[in-house]
Order: structure tokens, then C-alpha cells, then sequence
């Protein structure tokens, strides 16, 4: 048999990231930060911010961690700064408040609908005992579920609000993904994770989960792999049993 037609057996919660798994909206997410950075970067006669800088510091990290990470890679310093900073503000917050003004500015004037294979798995899994949560480092989840008319398919939601609000590290620590499969009851050896960030993998490696499902939207299946995921598709539907 396969492995994704053994997926299944034995799991009672499907524990999945957002943005890249179920939304496409990891592409906003990409180019906010790119337009962010670049605009930063141009400033100071800097190289440009890349899609690679993207998936190597940012992609799946809390959005102040994606900032400092980034920032350190080429070797610059500003102070943290407080969540409360302006966008204008040059510190880590001030930059991470900056890129999060224009996501939500895509999403309200564009807005955003799942995956088509995303919703075909959801459809199926809503006809199974199986529980579902979105764990997710962004701030803006609950938004961008409404937005894709998913909320209501998801018992838990961890988010980047809630990760600081319960004081709980960001991807790649497991923590996320541990609480919320604490919060349905469900231990990790019966959850699987879903995720299409290095990060997010290495927090469901790290979490001793039953299956970690590497979900390939341009990262590469090698590295998603390396990372710690037992399989990578490159779309959900493809463990439709």
C-alpha cells in the first residue's frame, strides 16, 4: 500500500497551516514582504530582498522573527521596537507593522479563496471523525479564513495572536502544533501536520507527530524532506483515500 492510502489510519485531528496549504495566500504574504524589504533595502543601497531570502528566513515565522532573521542575514541591526510601533518606525516591529499593512490591504480589496484541492480534502474529512484546527504564525488567520469561508471548518485556531497571548514560540518550535492538538484532545502520536513551510515541517518533526505532510508550493520537495516531512504532494487532494 501507499503511504497515502495508510495516511489515514489511526488519526483523529489533521492539524494544517494556512497560508501555502490551504490559501494561496503565502503569494500575498510573499510579496508583501518583498515590497516591504525591497523598499527598505533600496533606501540604504542594499542588495534586493529575494524569493529565496523569502523561503529561507521568513516563510512560516512569526512576522517579527521573519524581520530579525532576515535583517541578521545581511548583517543589520535595529533596535526590536515595541508591537505597537508605526509603520514607520525603523525597528524590527515598526518593519513587521509595515509588511502587515500591505497584506491586509490585498486581502481586503482582492480577497482570497482556498485551494480548489484543499476543499475537495476538507470536503472529504468533514464526512470523517476526524478533527481539524489551522495552526498558523500569521496574525491575520481568523481574517483570511472568513475571507476563504473556512472558519467554521475548524474546531481550534492557533495564530500568531494566540501564540503570544499563550506565550508559546513560533515555528520552527512545535509548540503551536502541540497546543492545538492539546486543545482537541488529541495526542500528538494520532495528529498529523500539514504544512508547506521549512519551518512549519521542522515543528512537526520536532513534535514527534504521526505524519508530516510537506506540501511543495515552491519551496522543493528535497528540502521539504530534509526538513523532516515523510511525504510531499503537491496538492491535498492528492490524499484523498
Amino acid at each position: 500500500m501507499s503511504f497515502t492510502t495508510n495516511l489515514w489510519a489511526g488519526i483523529e485531528a489533521a492539524l494544517f497551516d494556512l497560508d501555502g496549504v490551504l490559501t494561496p495566500t503565502a503569494e500575498v504574504h510573499r510579496r508583501a514582504w518583498s515590497k516591504m524589504f525591497n523598499e527598505f533595502l533600496t533606501t540604504r543601497g542594499l542588495p534586493a530582498y529575494s524569493d529565496d531570502d523569502y523561503f529561507t528566513y521568513v516563510d512560516g515565522k512569526p512576522r517579527y522573527d521573519g524581520v530579525r532573521d532576515f535583517l541578521a542575514s545581511r548583517g543589520i541591526v535595529l533596535p526590536e521596537g515595541d508591537p505597537s510601533d508605526a509603520a514607520e518606525v525603523e525597528s524590527v516591529c515598526g518593519l513587521g507593522n509595515r509588511k502587515n499593512l500591505t497584506f491586509t490591504e490585498v486581502l481586503r480589496t482582492e480577497g482570497v479563496s482556498p485551494y480548489p484541492g484543499s476543499l475537495r480534502l476538507l470536503d472529504y474529512l468533514a464526512t470523517t471523525p476526524i478533527k481539524l484546527a489551522v495552526v498558523s504564525s500569521s496574525a491575520n488567520a481568523d481574517a483570511v479564513l472568513r475571507a476563504a469561508g473556512l472558519r467554521d471548518r475548524f474546531e481550534v485556531l492557533v495564530d500568531g495572536q494566540r501564540a503570544i497571548a499563550d506565550h508559546l514560540p513560533g515555528k520552527p518550535a512545535p509548540d503551536t502544533y502541540l497546543h492545538a492538538a492539546k486543545l482537541l484532545g488529541v495526542p500528538a502520536a494520532a495528529a498529523a501536520v500539514f504544512e508547506d513551510a521549512i519551518s512549519g515541517v521542522e515543528a512537526g518533526h520536532r513534535g514527534a507527530f504521526a505524519h508530516v505532510v510537506g506540501v511543495d508550493r515552491g519551496v522543493g520537495a528535497d528540502e521539504l524532506v530534509a526538513a523532516g516531512a515523510d511525504v510531499v504532494v503537491a496538492d491535498l487532494d492528492e490524499l484523498l483515500p
